[in-house]
């Protein structure tokens, strides 16, 4: 499978410098592309793999134009990353079998659940009753879909996620536990991808609700009756406790955790492995990483971290002494 650099730039747009004719015959990166490969540079502190890259062309941003021309092909965009993602798809609609609608015949579909005929439901797949599956949604094998649950249209769920399984919710009586059943469904909107073995849960009384746009990665946890707001996006690992609201456009990266019945603004990125213990109410970039160090100095900085309070304390007490000094001298 190969395709032209004229026909990649005619498809997708950029303006194309070099030998339109040249065959692509896969897409690679800056390292390790060779002479058939089609390759990008979307941080310009990596302008010295440009140089020294054999790819047969490379995706780069205007201000890279001159560089990559004096190495040879190059395809100029105003932003090369997105450029790249959608020759990926480009390359996915060319040269892999389209998937086939309709339902495999080891599946398990509730005569009471509505499947769109455009909708692709997987070998092994449970679709329970009273839920919908919108237009052009994948559900891959082994995805589970609780009762009453809606999954909206070009949808994209991964092996073995789980939509709809009960929240987690119990009530303390005497040392025991009274199981609170989960009433409420999930509603999914329309062009989310789920990751492999992502768990959703159902709400307890109103929906768990998964906007518009959003994209969550592989071994996810969300809790019931959270909300995610559009096109908001969560790494590997994720979990999003019972009741937070998130907002719109937001990141997690992988291993965060939102405690439960917090609200996160619009347009909050967290890092990695942070947990977050407040609501934010602002827009912005927010991490809580402890960093990594040898065992023993970890200890004493941990050892360090627990006077914090009370040595603030006697800062603060020093502080009052001296400006109560300054006072009486003058």
């Amino acid at each position: 499978m190969s395709l032209r650099l004229g026909e990649i730039a005619e498809a997708l747009g950029g303006c194309l410098h070099g030998d339109a004719q040249v065959c692509i015959e896969r897409l690679a990166p800056l390292e390790t592309a060779g002479a058939n490969a089609l390759s990008f540079l979307s941080n310009p502190r990596y302008q010295q793999q440009l140089a020294a890259s054999q790819a047969a062309c490379v995706i780069v941003a205007p201000a890279m134009a001159d560089s990559a021309r004096a190495r040879g092909a190059c395809i100029v965009a105003e932003d090369p990353y997105v450029y790249f993602a959608r020759a990926t798809q480009l390359w996915k609609r060319r040269t892999a079998p389209p998937l086939r609608a309709g339902v495999h015949p080891s599946a398990v579909v509730s005569a009471d659940a509505q499947v769109h005929a455009t909708a692709c439901v997987g070998p092994l797949c449970v679709v329970e009753r009273g839920a919908c599956i919108g237009a052009g949604t994948v559900l891959h094998p082994r995805v589970t879909v609780g009762e009453n649950c809606h999954i909206g249209e070009r949808c994209i769920l991964h092996s073995g996620a789980v939509i709809g399984a009960d929240g987690f919710g119990f009530a303390s009586e005497r040392g025991t536990w009274v199981k609170i059943e989960q009433l409420g469904a999930v509603r999914i909107g329309d062009d989310v991808e789920i990751g492999a073995n992502t768990c959703i849960d159902r709400g307890a009384l109103d929906d768990t609700v998964i906007e518009d746009g959003v994209k969550i990665d592989n071994l996810v946890q969300i809790g019931h009756n959270v909300r995610v707001g559009r096109h908001s996006a969560m790494a590997g690992c994720v979990g999003v406790a019972g009741s937070a609201q998130i907002g719109e456009r937001c990141t997690f990266g992988g291993g965060a955790i939102v405690l439960g019945h917090l609200s996160v603004a619009n347009d909050v990125h967290v890092s990695a492995a942070t947990v977050v213990t407040r609501s934010l109410a602002r827009p912005g970039q927010y991490t809580g990483m402890f960093p990594i160090d040898d065992n023993a100095r970890w200890e004493k900085n941990a050892a360090t971290l627990k006077q914090l309070h009370s040595l603030r304390e006697r800062i603060k007490a020093l502080e009052g002494l001296l400006q109560n000094n300054k006072i009486e001298r003058s």
